[in-house]
């Protein structure tokens, strides 16, 4: 075996390790997992029922809500990330990982694929919500892989910045801080209600908004009623963009910690 390949080889199984040992924590916090997956269904029932005047989710806008409440949860993801990065940090738990002799990057590996793997339950979770709700994916099964595609491209981008951040910040702590942050911004978005419904130049800083491509993107491609089409290649470019700036950023972060 060649010196590169064994290296890659370690590489793979330090990140798969650091990838179990998120997984491990699952079982030994089953609250937080439920509670990261009945959240961001009690902010569908919450908007479809209680915002909805009681009338319940029905007709037009729970076609618009699903999907946009799939993309919105993807934004929010990034607080999960944080605390997570954040507290292994005040522990010293990264740290000690840098110290032994392991592939550097399997740390951010193990933390991105773990992400991941909840962000594919929670998309479940939703859609199996929603279709108890009586909402339906009517653009067939390819353009549903691809809505599904679109969330979690989103969501990766996400968690760089989740990264990032968390690295910046060193403490639990400064999340809160972030917070500020990321729900306005994730509500400025067309996740909950139409640019058209708002004053221009609210509609317009919605418009621009890269959460609010992914959410129009993936209502095209679940065929909702109304869905404005000519989104997709935005919804990629701009999780692809994000991810440009803030891996390398993410990266380099990490690199420094030990110096």
């Amino acid at each position: 075996m060649s010196m590169s390949m064994a290296t890659n080889t370690h590489a793979l199984t330090d990140s798969w390790t650091m990838t179990r040992r998120e997984l491990a924590r699952w079982g030994r916090q089953p609250v937080q997992v439920v509670v990261n997956l009945v959240f961001p269904v009690m902010l569908l029932l919450m908007f479809g029922y209680l915002m909805g005047g009681g009338r319940g989710v029905s007709g037009e806008y729970r076609d618009y809500l699903v999907p946009g409440m799939l993309a919105l949860t993807m934004a929010f993801g990034l607080e999960g990330t944080m605390i997570a990065v954040t507290q292994d940090l005040d522990k010293g738990v990264i740290d000690r990982f840098r110290s032994m002799p392991m592939a550097s990057g399997a740390v951010l590996v193990g933390r991105a694929a773990a992400d991941m793997l909840q962000s594919v339950l929670v998309v479940a979770v939703l859609v199996g919500v929603g279709s108890a709700l009586g909402w339906r994916a009517h653009g067939g099964f390819p353009a549903f892989l691809g809505a599904v595609g679109l969330l979690l491209l989103f969501r990766f981008a996400m968690l760089w910045i989740g990264i990032h951040l968390a690295l910046v910040a060193g403490k639990p702590e400064m999340v809160q801080a972030v917070q500020i942050l990321v729900w306005p911004v994730g509500f400025l978005s067309n996740a909950l209600a139409a640019p058209e419904s708002m004053p221009g130049w609210l509609g317009t800083l919605v418009e621009w908004n890269p959460m609010s491509h992914t959410a129009t993107a993936v209502r095209d491609l679940f065929g909702s009623p109304g869905a404005e089409p000519g989104h997709v290649w935005a919804a990629v470019l701009w999780p692809v963009g994000l991810l440009a700036v803030f891996f390398p950023l993410a990266v380099r972060r990490f690199a420094k910690l030990s110096r």
